[in-house]
């Protein structure tokens, strides 16, 4: 009898102590997937080259998707290159791009009649300010040199690519039309002023890698 008992007590000893282990284990694992959770979302999803735009002749940089791909962040940089009256200045751009709708066309491939967003942009130069310099009366610019705020709206063409072919799933072709808040001030102020005086056309290229 005291034998019997002894096993029971045993085998409930056993059993509690691998319960608690499995459940240490368990516990253990769901941090380390939440954990690569957290970090494969810092992960870019895609790259983006976009040409012109007020933010360099040519800008490159990650960006990531979100929200069912409605929602995109790029961080560009950019180049302005050297001129007769200016030496070549590199530029950064944070963007935020709304994607309302997508419309397939066929297997291949997708139409987004509408891509809008802002993005702020600043040039890494000594001769560009943030805030007014000493030299100048207190408000007699009343604005950064250094950072500009734009907004954009314009449309997306996508072409999905074989998984099995291809290092990107999709490749990405876009148009936007821009402007900033100077330049909203200016049209505003001055009717005499046209469109093409305040608007800046640029192309781009996405490569949707994940």
């Amino acid at each position: 009898m005291k034998l019997s008992t002894f096993k029971i007590l045993l085998l409930l000893f056993l059993f509690s102590h691998t319960a608690k282990a499995q459940e240490e284990n368990d516990r253990y694992s769901k941090r380390v997937q939440k954990y690569s959770s957290n970090w494969q979302k810092i992960i870019p999803r895609y790259a983006k080259i976009q040409f012109a735009g007020s933010m360099g002749m040519l800008s490159i940089g990650p960006g990531w998707n979100y929200g069912n791909n409605h929602w995109e962040t790029d961080m560009l940089l950019g180049l302005v290159p050297r001129n007769a009256d200016r030496h070549a200045m590199a530029t950064f751009t944070l963007k935020q791009n709304y994607i309302p709708w997508n419309i397939p066309i066929g297997e291949h491939f997708s139409f987004e009649p509408l891509s809008c967003g802002l993005y702020f942009n600043t040039l890494f130069d000594r001769d560009f300010w943030v805030r007014e310099p000493s030299r100048y009366p207190d408000g007699y610019y009343g604005f950064s040199t250094r950072i500009r705020s734009h907004v954009f709206m314009g449309e997306r063409f996508t072409i999905n690519l074989p998984h099995n072919r291809s290092w990107h799933k999709s490749i990405t072709f876009f148009y936007e039309l821009s402007t900033c808040d100077l330049y909203l001030i200016s049209a505003f102020g001055n009717s005499y002023l046209k469109p093409k005086d305040y608007l800046s056309l640029s192309f781009g290229i996405k490569l949707q890698i994940l």
